[in-house]
């Protein structure tokens, strides 16, 4: 079973998340925060991660700029999920790391399709 680490500040949109993931087939893991997504990705690391933007203790853009600096290569594949739909926030989170871009709010097909561009679904 392919494994998704949720991490975004808003319990509410991890719920969501979760259950989307779920009914696509993950196992989902769930962090308030980018430090908090670091330290479980240290313990194991997830197949796909959608990754919020703006997040107090570590925003979505540091998260990924330290996690690509780490020893996993490409992996995980990130999906950044955020209501940032302007290009200079789009090149940013992919030059950063990003594999594929999502937008706030999002239904479970485009959710699907977006996983299905990285690989993963």
């Amino acid at each position: 079973m392919k494994t998704c680490l949720v991490v975004d500040d808003s319990r509410v949109i991890r719920k969501v998340s979760r259950h989307t993931l779920e009914g696509l087939g993950f196992a989902v893991e769930e962090a308030a925060d980018g430090q908090e997504a670091l330290a479980l990705c240290d313990e194991r690391l997830p197949d796909v991660i959608l990754l919020d933007w703006n997040m107090p203790v570590m925003s979505g853009i540091e998260f990924i700029k330290v996690l690509r600096q780490r020893t996993y290569g490409e992996q995980p594949k990130v999906v950044f999920c955020t209501t940032e739909n302007d290009v200079a926030h789009i090149r940013a989170a992919i030059e950063a790391g990003a594999d594929e871009y999502v937008m706030k709010p999002f239904d479970r097909e485009t959710l699907h399709i977006k996983l299905q561009l990285v690989g993963v679904a």
